[in-house]
């Protein structure tokens, strides 16, 4: 599995937004699919919401193949 940390400015991120931030996924729409799809993990327990906001400190996994920890 792929680990990655991501670093950002503000108080958080949606996740959406992250993944393509990180390169997860090429289009929002490919973001919105593969929540949908329960594809995404955010700190071990999938998640269906793309709008969830993701601290520093939290750690989202996609697919079983990528891991981003967000600082």
């Amino acid at each position: 599995m792929q680990k990655d940390k991501i670093q950002i400015t503000t108080e958080f991120i949606k996740l959406d937004a992250l993944l393509k931030f990180a390169n997860a996924v090429a289009t929002g729409g490919e973001a919105k699919q593969i929540v949908q799809d329960g594809l995404v993990k955010v700190n071990g327990e999938t998640c269906t919401m793309r709008g969830k906001k993701i601290r520093p400190g939290d750690v989202v996994e996609v697919d079983g193949q990528l891991e981003l920890t967000v600082e």
